[in-house]
C-alpha cells in the first residue's frame, strides 16, 4: 500500500492555451529561459529542465525504485503461448507450444522462453489483468496511460492534447531529474502503424508537451516488417516488401556551424542574461535557471549518455548476450540509461503491432518473437542482478491486451492460424524494485479468457509503478487552469512484494 504523506502534487509549468497537440504557451519568465537555452541552438524539447517543474510540496521521496524499466510488447502478447498457458483445454484453445517447468516449484511457462524459465526466482506474475477494449489504438492509451476510460475525444487515428498522460510522462514530471538527464525516455521509437498514424496514448496528452517523455528515436524508420531485426525480422501478411530498418545511435551532435567558439560567446551571454535575472527575479529563481542550462549541456558533453545511446557498438560478449538485434539493443540502451541516472525508460520491443498474431501465430512466436524476447530479457535481469541495481530497478512488461482463447484463421492474409484481439485478459510480468519472486498473483478460468481470481486494471498496473518509484498516493498534477489531477486512479497490485 502506498505510503500516507501529505499532498506533494507538482506545480503547473505555465498557462497554456485550450489544449491541442500542436500548440502551447509559456509564462514570460519561461519564454525567457526557453528562449536563452535556445541561444546555444540545442532547442528545448526534450532537452533541458524547463520539463522538470518543483513539486509544489517539496521534491517527492524516494523509494524502493531509483528507476522503472517498462518494456511493452505493441500488437498484444498471447497469454497462452506466453506465462499462462492452458495444457489442459480442448485443442483450440491450448495451441501448438507446451509448458516447461521454472526453478519455482509448480510455476510453468512456455517451452520457447528458457532462459526465463531458469531465472523464475526473480520475477512474478500478474495473470489477471483486464480492461473492456479490444481495439488497438484505445488499448494502448489503456494499458500507457493506466486509465480505462477513454478520454472525452479520443481519436483512435491520432494523439491529441486531451488524452490522459502516458505512465512515463506521469513518472517523468513526479520524480526528480537525476545527473542533468531526462527523467523519463522512450525508445528505440514512437509506435507508429505502417500506415504512418502515430499511436495515441505514448505522450503527455493534457500535461502538455513540455512533459512529454524524451524520445529516443534510434529505429525512425517504420514499415511493413515487424519484429528483432536484422535477426528476427519478418512480415505478419507476407506482403513482400523488403526490411530497410537501421538501428542507430541517436546523435547528440552540435548544429552544424555551432562550434566550441560559438558556444562559448553563447555561454557568455546566457551569463550576462543570469546576471539580469539575478536581480530581476532573487538567487533561487536563478539556480534554476543555472540547472536549466546545464541540463541542455550536459547532454552534448556527459559521456555516460553517449555510452548508453551507442549500443550497437558494445562489446561483443554484451552483444552475444543481449541479442545483436534490435530487441537485445533496447534493452542494452535502456539497461545503461537507468545506470547513467534516468528514472523510467520504456522500451518497445518491436514497432507497432509487431506481436500482433492475427494468423502464422506459431511460427512466428517461435522462431521470430520469443527467442528475443527471452534472450534479451534474461540478460537484463542477469546484468542489474550483478551490479546490485534491480532491488532499486522496477521492470514490467505487458501490451495492450491479450489473445482470444479460440484459435482462428481470420482471412487469406494469413496461411495459419493465430488469436485475435482481446482486452479482458493478460498476464503482466514484473521483477526487481522489491518485487518478490517466483509469484503468480491472479488466475484465469480453464481457457484464459476472463480472470477467475484477483482481477486487476491498468490503474492497479500504473499505480503499481508510481508506488514503486516512491510517488505518494496523495500526488497531483495541476492542469494550466491549477486544477489538480491524481496520479493514483486505484492501488497497487497486492502480493508482488
Amino acid at each position: 500500500m502506498p505510503r500516507s504523506q501529505p499532498n506533494c502534487g507538482n506545480g503547473s509549468v505555465g498557462r497554456q492555451s485550450q489544449p491541442t497537440w500542436s500548440h502551447d504557451t509559456l509564462t514570460r519568465r519561461q519564454s525567457i529561459q526557453a528562449g536563452s537555452i535556445g541561444l546555444l541552438g540545442l532547442g528545448i524539447n526534450h532537452l533541458t529542465g524547463l520539463r522538470q517543474t518543483q513539486a509544489a510540496g517539496g521534491v517527492l521521496p524516494a523509494g524502493k525504485a531509483k528507476s522503472c524499466i517498462f518494456i511493452f510488447l505493441s500488437g498484444g502478447l498471447a497469454q497462452q503461448e506466453s506465462f499462462d498457458m492452458k495444457p489442459s483445454a480442448p485443442d483450440d484453445v491450448r495451441g501448438e507450444f507446451r509448458p516447461i517447468a521454472t526453478r519455482t516449484p509448480g510455476l510453468q511457462i512456455c517451452e520457447h522462453l528458457p532462459l526465463l524459465a531458469q531465472r523464475s526466482e526473480s520475477w512474478s506474475l500478474c495473470r489477471s489483468l483486464t480492461h473492456g477494449s479490444n481495439e488497438h489504438s484505445a488499448a494502448h492509451h489503456i494499458m500507457l496511460t493506466g486509465r480505462s476510460a477513454l478520454p472525452t475525444g479520443f481519436s483512435p487515428n491520432q494523439p491529441s492534447r486531451t488524452d490522459h498522460p502516458a505512465i512515463a510522462a506521469v513518472a517523468g514530471r513526479a520524480t526528480r531529474a537525476r545527473n542533468n538527464l531526462p527523467p523519463a525516455v522512450v525508445l528505440p521509437e514512437r509506435l507508429v502503424h505502417s500506415s504512418g498514424r502515430v499511436i495515441p496514448g505514448q505522450h503527455a496528452g493534457a500535461m502538455g508537451p513540455q512533459h512529454d517523455p524524451w524520445m529516443v528515436q534510434a529505429s525512425p524508420f517504420h514499415n511493413s516488417a515487424y519484429g528483432a531485426y536484422p535477426e528476427y525480422s519478418f512480415d505478419h501478411q507476407e506482403r513482400g516488401k523488403a526490411d530497410e530498418r537501421v538501428f542507430q545511435a541517436p546523435q547528440l551532435s552540435l548544429p552544424e556551424g555551432l562550434g566550441m567558439r560559438r558556444i562559448r560567446g553563447r555561454l557568455e551571454l546566457l551569463e550576462t542574461l543570469r546576471r539580469q535575472r539575478q536581480q530581476l527575479a532573487g538567487f533561487a529563481e536563478t539556480e534554476q535557471f543555472d540547472r536549466l542550462r546545464q541540463g541542455a549541456v550536459s547532454l552534448l558533453t556527459d559521456s555516460s549518455v553517449h555510452h548508453a545511446l551507442d549500443v550497437t557498438r558494445a562489446d561483443d560478449v554484451d552483444l552475444q548476450r543481449y541479442g545483436n538485434n534490435a530487441f537485445g539493443w533496447s534493452l542494452l540502451m535502456a539497461r545503461r540509461l537507468v545506470t547513467a541516472g534516468v528514472n523510467l525508460v520504456q522500451v518497445n520491443l518491436g514497432n507497432d503491432e509487431s506481436w500482433d498474431t492475427h494468423g502464422n501465430a506459431f511460427p512466428h512466436l517461435k522462431e521470430k518473437l520469443l527467442p528475443p524476447t527471452d534472450r534479451a530479457v534474461a540478460a537484463l535481469l542477469d546484468d542489474l542482478a550483478a551490479s546490485g541495481e534491480l532491488d532499486e530497478t522496477l521492470i514490467v512488461m505487458a501490451s495492450e491486451f491479450g489473445r482470444t482463447p479460440k484459435i482462428t484463421l481470420l482471412d487469406k492474409h494469413y496461411k495459419l492460424p493465430g488469436r485475435d484481439h482481446w482486452g479482458a485478459a493478460q498476464t503482466v510480468w514484473f521483477a526487481g524494485g522489491g518485487v518478490v519472486g517466483g509469484r503468480v498473483i491472479g488466475a484465469t478460468d480453464a481457457i484464459g479468457a476472463y480472470p477467475s481470481e484477483s482481477p486487476v486494471t491498468p490503474e492497479n498496473f500504473a499505480a503499481t509503478i508510481y508506488h514503486a518509484l516512491g510517488i505518494p498516493a496523495t500526488a497531483v498534477w495541476r492542469d494550466a487552469e491549477e486544477r489538480p489531477h491524481h496520479i493514483y486512479q486505484g492501488q497497487p497490485i497486492a502480493g508482488l512484494s
